[in-house]
């Protein structure tokens, strides 16, 4: 363990709903990430609430076979997650009303999020929400679906520093009753560069009064969590990229947030700080766990090399190891290159830390034509809302 950096006084627990989260986290949904077998090796490292990866609801109300693997859980996911993107509200319904009806949720949130450029050119994700009468009418229609099913919201401080809508959105949202709202504290525009702006966090905090706000962005230890929530009042966080390759995090987190026995009233931040042979046994968990959720060896080893990088970020792992292991093609080669390594390798340090995944630099966000010209939806813009349902996945 590092030595405590700061301390903070504990936070309590995280109630979104009837859900109770004695742990303050939550782990952002990531298309092509947050599968049951993340959520699953996550879970078993920390606590919190696991959502899953964006799901388009016209493809799940259509029963699309990939929608349907998607929202299925493994027995061990207690509280069963699941993340919406719709840009339709009569299709958001319909999608929350099925999750409803067939049990197979316990929470729902909400994509307002997603700056990726299929989903925002379609109105989707971070764009939807400058058109706020859409906006209104989709969370509305999303919460009466749910019923006792807590709904939740996630969203980015909006397009670009020149159509920021954060606050109007949050006020709407709030007043639609949704359980809790999380804010990426970048614009579309920023995309995933520069520093996330932890300020906005703070003045949505303030500006929201009945229900949790939740800090998103920048969050790459346990150390960042306690910062954020000091900084800005937000009654937990979500964490996506830091998690990348060290599933871990999450016991880093439960560990600097549950109150601490024997130092007061104040927790410290540590940091699990694990060999070579420890990530070797991590990602070797992560095929596993793969494997089941595709039902397939060959599927799965596709799957996780794209997370070879991240794992062993910092460590001693040479390039002709790590190319091999970025096209590994069985669990039996995988255990075979996983043997050749020192596992008594120690925690490199800072060479491990940091950022992760995608950063980028800003650029402009893509929008259907004449978007900005108006925060109403009108005319052919409604009619061309079920075009932007067509993926199962936002990216």
């Amino acid at each position: 363990m590092n030595t405590p950096t700061s301390t903070i006084s504990p936070v309590s627990p995280l109630r979104i709903g009837d859900i109770e989260l004695d742990v303050p986290v939550v782990l952002a949904p990531m298309a092509g990430i947050t599968n049951t077998a993340f959520r699953r090796l996550c879970r078993e490292y920390g606590a919190g609430l696991y959502v899953s990866e964006m799901i388009t609801s016209r493809a799940l109300v259509e029963r699309t076979p990939e929608s349907m693997r998607l929202i299925t859980h493994h027995e061990s996911e207690k509280t069963r997650s699941i993340q919406l993107y719709g840009v339709d509200p009569k299709t958001v319904s319909e999608a929350v009303t099925m999750l409803v009806a067939e049990d197979r949720a316990d929470h729902i949130d909400l994509n307002f999020g997603c700056p990726v450029p299929k989903v925002t050119r379609k109105g989707g994700g971070a764009a939807l929400p400058w058109k706020i009468t859409l906006f209104r009418e989709i969370v509305e229609a999303a919460v009466t679906a749910a019923g006792a099913i807590p709904l939740t919201i996630k969203m980015r401080k909006g397009i670009d520093s020149d159509h920021l809508t954060y606050l109007e959105a949050g006020r709407v949202a709030e007043g639609a009753g949704v359980s809790a709202i999380a804010l990426h504290a970048r614009t579309a525009a920023d995309y995933y560069s520069g520093h996330a702006d932890w300020a906005a966090i703070k003045t949505l905090k303030d500006t929201i009064t009945s229900v949790p706000v939740l800090g998103n962005g920048d969050i790459w230890s346990a150390a960042d969590a306690l910062r954020m929530v000091a900084e800005t009042g937000c009654d937990g966080v979500v964490v996506g990229r830091g998690c990348l390759g060290r599933p871990w995090l999450f016991g880093d987190l439960a560990a600097a947030f549950r109150p601490s026995t024997g130092s007061g009233n104040q927790n410290t931040p540590g940091q699990i700080e694990p060999t070579l042979g420890q990530v070797a046994d991590a990602f070797r968990r992560h095929a596993e766990l793969l494997t089941e959720f595709f039902d397939s060896e060959e599927r799965a080893c596709r799957d996780v090399r794209k997370h070879v990088a991240w794992y062993f970020k910092g460590y001693p792992v040479g390039g002709d190891l790590r190319a091999s292991l970025a096209s590994v093609v069985s669990l039996e080669q995988l255990d075979e290159l996983l043997a050749t390594m020192d596992p008594d390798q120690p925690y490199p340090g800072i060479g491990a830390e940091g950022q992760r995944g995608r950063a980028g630099s800003p650029k402009k966000t893509s929008l259907p034509e004449r978007w900005l010209d108006s925060r109403d939806i009108v005319g052919a813009e409604r009619s061309n809302l079920t075009e932007g349902e067509g993926d199962t996945s936002g990216g």
